[in-house]
């Protein structure tokens, strides 16, 4: 199914389906007086009209109101959706957000970095439970290094998210993808609980999958889990060169990753609460290269390890007052080898190591049921150091402050936030860059215009600065330790409707916002006398629309249909040179239309989903020529599952189709994905 997508079968299934996923009906009240509910109802004791005494019923439902009425563009995805559609990773669940792009070098070893609304990767910051995941060394964080197996909820964020409480760190970038584990679940009045999952399918692909949870006091939780990650990776494709085309298989895709994480969860009271997380990753992975006619060698092998223990404190002093601290150390370590003729000795290997220690303290106050302030500090030390004899070991402290203000009316939300950052390097050798500080502001507002309608109005504005990475200023040769950083400017306006009822539908939701985006000093590597230089030269324009709708109904009291669909039209051009060839091109690898839509069906005796992901074609050029055009492409996935309960146990069956129609696509120029694949998969609870 390759071929020129132009999005506009996404665009008309958008004003009848994105934004979640609901499991069950749930009343209208309880919509609006909640976000996530969890509700559970008791009968009397006496018994009914036929002699039978009516059970407990539980009624558990996602209802992410607050997707639709945020001041700023939020989308959410659960693990039950994620699940029932078959996603595959992280990256897969990503890109169904609207006005995502994701970097996807090719199969599971490929790196996978998110850049939202054209902004770039290093302008999207990544938390982990609510502390900052950072990559100083080349700023875009590998999303595909997260695991989907512990995961509770994934959110976007456009500008921020609206918890006061938030990193500092997180207020001064363009957009935050959220990522929130799951909490342990003790079912059956047990103090344990075990779950196993074995997941296998195409190319040698086995991922086994274990988490244990225990209560150590009647308060105190702690829960270990871990998985591991092998394939082979070597999926064929076709590659085509005018009227030439060979069929090869993907070489140099061999992947094996470990990952495991321990969590100690203490609940002082019902006010107090500390979490402590310690997270390990490391992965031994062939890094698959471009792929040109007859010559599809890769030989470079990476290898990597990421590890960091956090602490996070979240207290309520009183009605008015909350506060939260965050400590965090993280350490990366990557080792990249290749091997040549271009190479003196035929081989070519480096090491890196990365060292942050990351302190966050918060506090909100609400001095009336209208009004509230939110006050965040941050400090962040980092330092890289590598193999090579040139290694100026650099290192840097950073600074983050954020005052935020919100006030809601009857019909309205005003919320306005003031974001410092400042920064002072030092290196070992030469000179170092000079210290950096700044100050930038974002407004928003929201207001719904008739009052017995969620039906709202929405508006925001912010600034950010995106500084220089170490690659940025001291990489080899390439480096400029007197770049500034990234200025860019975010304005958007849009407008949101839901309803709990609408005919036949039990919820019903649409979201449509248009945007203008602005980034000035681009940071990009430019060509000088004798090699490549990183420079300030570049103007970006950004603008376009992002469309959700999701809608929900019940067919009888056993079968739930949900329909999410989410559409995307980006315009990225150069402005930096009006005398230019490529003056206001379209950027390379950016998209004008891309999609998705998606339905889910449950029942009791069974979980299906249908998922399409379309993205139309693009440059991988500057210049916007016919030659330089890279195809778009429509993939589809097709997931079915049962659940069996036996006592005390549950057993979930799973098959997976991924790429149901062996689209043959790129997402980068050379780097081919994987056609259609098959995963089967296993889930013990005990």
């Amino acid at each position: 199914m390759k071929g020129n997508f132009k999005g506009y079968p996404i665009l008309l299934l958008v004003a009848s389906l994105v934004a979640g996923n609901l499991y069950c009906k749930a009343s209208w009240n309880a919509l609006c007086s909640t976000s996530s509910v969890s509700v559970t109802e008791f009968s009397s004791p006496t018994p009914d009209s036929i002699g039978t005494t009516l059970k407990e019923v539980e009624v558990v439902s996602r209802l992410e109101t607050k997707e639709v009425t945020a001041v700023m563009p939020l989308q959410i995805m659960t693990s039950a959706e994620i699940e029932k559609l078959g996603i595959s990773d992280m990256a897969d669940a990503v890109r169904r957000f609207s006005g995502v792009n994701i970097r996807d070098y090719g199969g599971l070893g490929g790196v996978k970095t998110v850049s939202v609304r054209n902004m770039g990767a290093s302008h999207t910051a990544v938390s982990y439970d609510g502390a900052p995941v950072d990559n100083i060394e080349g700023g875009q964080v590998d999303i595909g290094r997260f695991s989907l197996n512990n995961l509770s909820r994934l959110s976007l964020a456009v500008g921020q998210d609206n918890d006061l409480l938030q990193c500092a760190r997180l207020y001064s970038s363009a957009a935050v993808l959220g990522i929130t584990t799951r909490q342990p679940d003790f079912k059956n009045g047990k103090n344990f609980s075990i779950e196993t999952k074995i997941k296998a399918g195409s190319w040698g692909y086995v991922s086994p999958y274990l988490k244990w949870s225990q209560k150590i006091t009647d308060k105190i939780i702690f829960s270990l889990d871990g998985d591991y990650t092998h394939s082979d990776g070597n999926y064929p494709f076709t590659i085509e060169n005018g009227v030439e085309t060979e069929k090869a298989h993907r070489s140099n895709s061999k992947i094996d990753n470990w990952h495991a994480e321990a969590n100690l969860i203490i609940p002082f009271s019902s006010r107090h609460k500390l979490d402590l997380k310690g997270y390990f990753y490391q992965s031994k992975r062939g890094v698959p290269g471009a792929v040109t006619l007859y010559n599809p060698v890769s030989t470079e092998t990476l290898w990597g390890r990421d590890a960091f223990v956090q602490m996070k404190y979240r207290g309520t002093l009183s009605n008015k007052w909350k506060i939260q601290f965050i400590g965090k150390y993280a350490n990366g370590w990557s080792r990249e080898r290749e091997t040549g003729t271009q190479y003196a000795g035929g081989l070519w290997q480096a090491e890196y190591t990365q060292n942050e220690y990351f302190l966050s303290g918060a506090a909100s106050y609400r001095p009336t049921d209208r009004l509230s302030f939110g006050l965040a500090q941050d400090v962040m030390f980092n330092k890289l150091s590598y193999t090579k004899k040139d290694c100026p070991f650099p290192s840097r402290v950073a600074s983050y402050t954020s005052l935020t203000a919100k006030f809601r009316g009857d019909r309205y939300e005003l919320t306005a936030n003031l974001n410092g950052v400042a920064t002072s390097e030092s290196v070992k050798t030469g000179k170092a860059p000079d210290s950096f500080k700044c100050l930038n502001p974002s407004v928003g507002a929201t207001w719904q215009p008739i009052e017995d309608v969620e039906w709202n109005l929405r508006a925001m504005y912010k600034k950010t600065d995106r500084l220089p990475t170490f690659n940025d200023l001291y990489y080899d040769r390439l480096g400029i330790r007197t770049l500034r950083p990234e200025r860019a400017d975010e304005y958007n306006v849009g407008t949101t409707w839901l309803s709990g009822s609408l005919g036949i539908l039990d919820y019903c939701s649409i979201t449509a916002d248009g945007y203008y985006n602005y980034v000035n000093d681009k940071i990009v590597a430019m060509p000088s006398t004798h090699n490549w230089r990183m420079m300030n030269y570049g103007k970006v324009r950004m603008y376009g629309i992002d469309l959700n709708a999701f809608l929900s109904f019940g067919v009888g009291n056993d079968i739930h249909i949900n329909l999410s669909g989410a559409y995307s039209w980006q315009k990225t051009c150069d402005i930096t040179d009006k005398g230019a060839s490529n003056y206001k091109a379209q950027l390379p690898y950016s998209p004008q239309h891309s999609g998705n839509c998606s339905i889910t069906f449950s029942s009791r005796w069974i979980e299906a989903g249908y998922s399409l992901v379309g993205v139309g074609k693009c440059y991988y050029m500057v210049q916007n020529t016919a030659s330089n055009i890279l195809d778009g492409y429509v993939d589809q996935s097709i997931s079915i599952g049962r659940e069996f309960k036996f006592r005390q146990c549950g057993l979930t069956v799973r098959a997976e189709v991924l790429n149901l129609g062996n689209a043959q696509y790129e997402v980068i120029k050379y780097y081919p994905m994987p056609g259609r694949s098959f995963r089967a998969s296993v889930l013990l609870n005990l």
